[in-house]
This record gives structure tokens, sequence and C-alpha cells, in this order.
């Protein structure tokens, strides 16, 4: 089983990637399922669904989030019927949407997704590792393919989730900091493992905002407003082969593709 895992999708910029791009991505590597982490695919921060359709639209199974999910109010009222959608399963219970879901590839194969949010340097929320194990084990009576989005900041905790699961879980992807890194590996108990699977936007910018504002921002400590950049746009993201019925993986793979 061949999983594309796409990252952070940064508002206009990284929805025409995907539209451009990813129906050639899927025919070209034979991909059975594309799983993408949206939280700032609508104008940079959160998410409307009306962009979650449009992500779907375009070839998507299954979006992940992190801790700008809320941004956009309209997705807590509707947050229960996007049935493709998640939000990380370690907020406080009380709040809408799940943090786990089982899909399916063409061929009928059951693939879990579980979406957690890292706590250094972020938001405090529930343990992510202690709830990664609770929903690992639900997800384990459906399917061996298990594949955890961890959205986090520091790479020392990411890291920390890939050991963790190493051997539970197919792969360990982590989202959040825009920057795609060099480390990806298959550890040594079958999970594929990257501590951040970059972004899906312009890249003629600071991680898909554009350059100026961020400059003034940090020059003078002063309230910028962001806007999305739109040059040099590019999908990136890590292709995951998966032996469906171990649920162990045998490689992964980097991916960066311009938008001509």
């Amino acid at each position: 089983m061949r999983i594309l895992f796409i990252g952070d999708i940064v508002g206009k910029s990284g929805r025409h990637a995907i539209s451009g791009l990813l129906g050639k991505i899927k025919d070209v590597h034979r991909i059975d399922l594309v799983v993408a982490n949206a939280e700032n695919a609508s104008a940079g921060f959160g998410i409307t669904t009306k962009v979650v359709e449009e992500l779907l639209d375009n070839g998507i199974d299954l979006l992940t989030s992190g801790n700008h999910i809320w941004d956009k109010k309209e997705i807590i009222a509707g947050f229960d019927n996007e049935k493709y959608l998640l939000r990380p399963a370690n907020y406080p219970p009380g709040n809408p949407g799940t943090g786990s879901a089982i899909v399916q590839t063409l061929s009928g194969e059951k693939v879990g997704v579980l979406n957690v949010l890292g706590r250094v340097f972020m938001n405090s929320v529930d343990c992510p590792f202690r709830t990664a194990i609770e929903e690992v084990t639900n997800l384990k009576a459906q399917t061996n393919v298990i594949l955890v989005d961890i959205h986090a900041e520091a790479t020392s905790e990411k890291m920390a989730m890939g050991w963790f699961l190493d051997g539970k879980v197919s792969a360990v992807i982590g989202t959040h900091t825009h920057i795609q890194t060099a480390d990806e590996r298959i550890l040594p108990e079958g999970t594929a493992y990257i501590t951040d699977a970059g972004m899906t936007g312009a890249m003629d910018s600071v991680i898909g905002m554009k350059k100026e504002n961020m400059i003034e921002r940090f020059l003078t400590q002063r309230p910028k407003k962001f806007k999305v950049a739109k040059g040099d746009i590019k999908l990136s993201g890590v292709i995951i082969d998966v032996e469906a019925d171990t649920g162990k993986s045998n490689s992964i793979q980097r991916l960066t593709m311009d938008l001509k």
C-alpha cells in the first residue's frame, strides 16, 4: 500500500498546488491513499467547510489539522458533519469532531489516521502520548495500518513520539513548522518517521506568509497582519510504502514538486 502525506497546506497558494499537482502525483506514484494537513488552508489560518469540500474534491481522502483548527468559527458548528476532517485527539473532552478515523483505499483496505497536538511551546492540552496509545489501541481493532500526524513545535517531542510508537503504528509524521526536514527513516520496529513533512504553498515567503510583513514584525515587534504569499508554489510531503497485512513500513520518501 502506498500512502501520500501532504505537508501543511497554506492558503490559496497551497490549494492551487493541490489542484494543479495532486492528480499527476497520484498517477505517477500509484498512490492508494492521500492524507494532508489543512489547518492553514483558508487564508493561512484555519479552514472552512467550503475549503474542506474543495480539497476533498481535488483528491485528498482525509484532512488533519492542529492548533489553528478553531480559527474559522464556522467550522466549530459544522465539525460533527465533517467526516473527513480531524482535529487533534488530545483537545479536552466536549470539543466537536474527532481526532481519529478509519478510511478506505479504492481497493477496500482500511487505514487508521490519528491526529495529536504537541504541548511544548504550544497550547495546554491533554497528554499527546497517553492519548495516542488509547487511540491506537482502538484503531488496531480495525486495521494494522495506522498513520499519526503529530502537530508540534519541538523536534524533540516529535522524535519522542516516533520512538514511543515504533512498532505500534505504520508512520509518525510531524507537521506545524512548515519546513521539511531531511531525517526520514524507518525505525527499528517498522515505523516510518519524519520530523516535519514540510509545507504546501508559496516558498517565496516566511512559512507561507508574505516575507515583508514577517520581517517588519520581527524588526519592530509590533503586530502585523499576515498575508498569504503567492510566489514559487510547491507541494511538499512524503510517500510511504506500507505492508497492508502487518502495518509495517518498508520505505519513506520525501517529495517536493513545483507548480509550473
